[in-house]
């Protein structure tokens, strides 16, 4: 995308010749804003401080939205079951949020899904449900805010089946229905960077945090690594932000102690199979006795999940145990009148949830409220929160930053900002016939990458248009075209071949091989645009297939401790190296 029409602040292109552009920037300026934490609150951060006018810079030590923010359920929620513990604040933010990403921040990759809540008992239960679904709509209506889905409605136990066939019958009585909304979590990142570059944003991902700089008390700054070249450098800035999720205690302790707030790991795993494995209409929620499992519609496929456990382990590759496995499927097999097994099971992924430490060793009784803090002068800490609330997380991180820097900052306009690509979205939709019979691909192609990229699809389209060959689906992997991959190295950013297979597509998940037989092909066509030698192309296929390796051996040990041990077999992603 070329230098933005609105804003003549930039592009929100991220190729790698934007990635040096970014690097050579930080190393020659000083920044209101440094951001270190490319995930959902960082990219939310530093939106919130491009569009306040502020100078930004952000830094991530792998790639972006590697970590808990490519991982969770892919849901834009309430929190349906947070009002059983009476919290009815973060339950109405999140709600205002979910109908603010829906209608106005960004129509194109947020969408919304139904969910089917099965009954057990004829009377209470569904009184008792019932009244939750009820309030839980209601609260969607205040702030002023339009709901954005479709109101709930109760279900005999005929119509629930008429929805969702594969249901057991002795397994529930009736059912509710009600809406929330559904993501693609990484895409959503990477669609969040963009925009902050459009808006000035200088961002580099594989750049890593190795220390503060200091004046007196005061962060000034920070000392980095680019991990692709090899080189240090330092990035002068009037203030830091500590979005690092998981790793936030490890940021404070290069700043000098933890600090007063700590971050605790719980672990999730969500399990990935065909969508002909469950015949339903609508996603399923099931209550269990920690939490509430979702089996949620994903394309071709289903999500199934999660799981709420402590985890200490590594935090860059948590581990899915045969246990953790186990523990999904037995609880969606109780309510299934064909049960799954692990040959149905075409992906599994693990992400950890950064929970701010109470009282109780129980993760799934840990606060999922954010907080931000000034650890010390020229340092804001954000951690905690939830995906859905990221831009809230942010705007009040930013306005901590505010209040550090001299002179007035304006006040938040992020829930008046589209994603790029969401501007005009609508009407691009409404013209995707005449877009596919102009291009000459299917409108059911149309419709794919208008969903995953909105008004820029005229990007991908312009790349097909000078090399036809992209058009056409990768071979394994036929629910993405050729020109996807291109475009993950020209415009977002992508670095290394997991990084596209993993994260800018979701085929490690979504393909039985979980992306192996797909990897020559990805990786010959992200060569030329990344500049990899023949060495360098051959690294990156041997690297995907041993981690994938390590993968599958995690998940066949019965405990967390050897499948930790097993997944850190594959060894890390390795630098582009030189021809």
């Amino acid at each position: 995308m070329t230098a933005s029409p609105v804003t003549g602040l930039g592009s929100s292109r991220l190729g790698p010749a934007e990635r040096a552009a970014s690097l050579d920037r930080m190393a020659r300026e000083e920044f209101d804003v440094v951001v270190v934490g490319g995930g959902i609150v960082g990219a939310g951060a530093a939106l919130d401080a491009a569009t306040r006018g502020l100078s930004v810079a952000v830094v991530e030590a792998r790639d972006f939205a590697s970590g808990t923010s490519s991982r969770s359920s892919k849901l834009v929620h309430g929190g349906l079951r947070y009002l059983e513990q009476y919290n009815f604040d973060l339950v109405r933010e999140a709600l205002t949020e979910r109908s603010l990403l829906l209608q106005q921040i960004a129509p194109h990759l947020v969408k919304p899904v139904p969910f089917l809540l099965p009954t057990m008992h004829r009377v209470w239960e569904r009184a008792y449900f019932g009244a939750g679904v009820a309030l839980y709509d209601l609260l969607a209506f205040q702030m002023g805010s339009t709901r954005g889905v479709p109101h709930h409605r109760h279900l005999t136990r005929r119509g629930a089946l008429r929805l969702a066939p594969s249901l057991r019958k002795d397994s529930f009585t009736g059912a509710i229905q009600y809406w929330d909304a559904q993501v693609d979590d990484a895409r959503y990142v990477m669609t969040v960077l963009r925009t902050a570059a459009e808006y000035g944003a200088q961002i580099a991902s594989r750049t890593q945090c190795l220390g503060f700089l200091r004046e007196g008390e005061r962060v000034t700054g920070l000392r980095i690594r680019d991990l692709e070249g090899n080189t240090t450098s330092e990035v002068r800035a009037k203030q830091v932000v500590n979005a690092t999720g998981v790793w936030s205690d490890d940021i404070q302790e290069l700043v000098g102690g933890r600090g007063q707030i700590h971050v605790k790991a719980s672990k999730g795993i969500h399990l990935v199979v065909p969508k002909d494995r469950i015949h339903s209409s609508t996603g399923i929620i099931l209550r269990t006795e920690k939490s509430v499992l979702f089996v949620i519609p994903w394309g071709r496929h289903w999500i199934i999940g999660t799981t709420d456990t402590a985890w200490d382990l590594d935090r860059a590759h948590p581990a899915a145990s045969k246990t953790d496995i186990d523990y999904v499927l037995d609880h969606v097999n109780s309510v299934l009148s064909t049960p799954l097994t692990h040959d149905d099971v075409e992906g599994v992924y693990a992400g950890l949830r950064p929970l701010l430490t109470g009282e109780t060793e129980e993760t799934s009784k840990l606060s999922r409220e954010h907080v931000v803090a000034h650890p010390v002068p020229g340092l804001v800490l954000v951690a905690g929160g939830k995906y859905t609330t990221y831009r809230v997380m942010a705007k009040d991180a930013i306005d901590a930053v505010a209040h550090g820097l001299d002179g007035k900052v304006a006040e938040s306009c992020t829930d008046r900002i589209p994603l790029v690509g969401g501007d005009g979205f609508q009407a691009m939709w409404n013209a995707r016939q005449r877009l596919a019979s102009r291009s000459g691909l299917h409108v059911a192609r149309i419709e794919h990458l208008l969903r995953r990229y909105g008004t820029l699809v005229d990007d991908l389209l312009g790349l097909i248009s000078d090399k036809p060959d992209l058009a056409k689906p990768l071979a394994g992997a036929d629910d993405y075209l050729r020109a996807e991959v291109v475009y993950a190295a020209t415009h977002e950013g992508a670095r290394h071949l997991n990084d596209v297979l993993a994260r800018r597509t979701r085929i490690s998940i979504e393909t039985w091989d979980r992306g192996v037989g797909v990897a020559q092909e990805a990786a010959d066509l992200l060569a030329p645009v990344l500049g990899w030698s023949k060495k360098q192309r051959d690294r990156e296929i041997e690297y995907y297939r041993k981690r994938v390796e390590a993968e599958r051996a995690s998940q066949t040990q019965v405990d967390d401790q050897e499948a930790d041990a097993h997944r850190r077999g594959a060894p890390d992603i390795v630098p582009i190296a030189t021809p």
